[in-house]
């Protein structure tokens, strides 16, 4: 600490005005005792200032909620400065092994038209798409957007507004959990044999990568590769998002409001400069929320968001996103007044009705998840 200056006070001058002070007490034991008392008190006077001072400045380091930074990692490619690899609250992983499908998906040239509001609803009429049928009948049409439509923002009645983003997102949701799933099931498969062949050996080496697994610990990768609960991940970007009206969402592709310190992304307009990050900025919507579901199974500020997941898995319980909720106040500067919001979206919303809605199956592959 380079502003604390030390006092010297075996030099002639500190002695002489201790005695104009004290007088020539100081020269007898009373005096030196007394010196030596106001210096004590003095001292344990100033340690808990400078211990506060210094807790106060690690506080503030923690508030700035790192954790969004999906693990610092970026979807540009490029490796982690040294000034990112001497911060001791970064994991540092492979960032190419461990986002390579996200930065496939990414990458994906996307020329697809964005549809107006009015043209979504319409396919969604023509389709046989509604809430009220994924509630009764737990089937949700495989219809997957790209971006969501510049005129959510004006829908006025909050209702309609809601539901078009739900309808929206909702599939891409059971997409994301639908290929963990998959993954999942293999991973048992695998895991109860005696011997695995050298393709389940090659995949199983890509997955610890994927779940940054370096100690290759099966009984990590298999807390790590799950679902997250589709009500929480639904809630979750409606929060982040404002059900689909944010800036970020509309002109970024970002459902989750994912902070990077460098590549592409767009500024808050509220930040401050010194700051330096920006919200993740995705091609596709899909790419968005694949980057969200890696980031709660792989980054340390979820680790009891997994570990609780794993206990309701052992327990044979369903996975409920109101208990694993609990886990997420690092998610969002505010901490536990996030986890309290998330639930009254859940609840209010009935988001939970979608916890066991079916994505209709695309591929014959997927039948079996039905």
């Amino acid at each position: 600490m380079k502003n604390l200056k030390f006092i010297n006070f075996n030099s002639k001058k500190k002695t002489s005005e201790f005695v104009y002070l004290f007088g020539d007490r100081v020269t007898g034991t009373i005096g030196r005792t007394f010196i030596s008392c106001i210096l004590v008190l003095i001292f344990f006077y100033s340690v808990p200032i400078v211990i506060n001072f210094v807790d106060e400045d690690i506080l503030t380091g923690e508030y700035k909620n790192n954790s969004r930074k999906i693990m610092v990692y970026k979807l540009d490619g490029k490796s982690l400065d040294n000034k990112e690899k001497n911060n001791e609250d970064i994991e540092v992983f492979n960032e190419k092994d461990l986002l390579s499908d996200i930065l496939t998906l990414n990458n994906i040239d996307n020329d697809s038209i964005r549809l107006s509001a009015s043209t979504i609803r319409q396919l969604f009429e023509d389709t046989n798409y509604s809430l009220n049928d994924v509630r009764k009948n737990k089937l949700v049409k495989p219809v997957a957007l790209s971006w969501l439509p510049h005129e959510i923002k004006k829908i006025e009645n909050i209702k309609k507004r809601k539901e078009l983003f739900l309808q929206i997102v909702l599939p891409l949701i059971l997409e994301e959990n639908n290929k963990i799933r998959l993954d999942r099931i293999k991973l048992f498969t695998i895991i109860k044999k005696s011997q695995n062949s050298i393709v389940e050996k090659k995949w199983l080496n890509e997955k610890y990568k994927q779940y940054g697994v370096n100690s290759k610990d099966l009984s990590t990768l298999k807390i790590r590769m799950d679902e997250i609960p589709t009500s929480l991940a639904l809630a979750q970007a409606a929060k982040e998002t404002g059900w689909g009206t944010s800036r970020f969402a509309l002109e970024g592709n970002a459902l989750f409001g994912q902070w990077t310190w460098s590549g592409e992304g767009l500024k808050p307009k509220e930040s401050d400069s010194s700051e330096g990050h920006k919200v993740m900025k995705f091609n596709i919507l899909q790419a968005s929320v694949r980057a969200y579901q890696r980031n709660l199974n792989t980054h340390k500020s979820y680790k009891d968001f997994r570990t609780a997941r794993a206990e309701l898995r052992s327990e044979g319980k369903e996975l409920d996103s109101i208990i694993l909720s609990e886990y997420l106040d690092k998610y969002a500067e505010t901490g536990t007044k996030y986890v309290e919001i998330l639930k009254k979206i859940i609840e209010q919303n009935n988001l939970k009705d979608f916890d066991d809605a079916k994505l209709l199956p695309s591929s014959k592959k997927l039948e079996s998840l039905i």
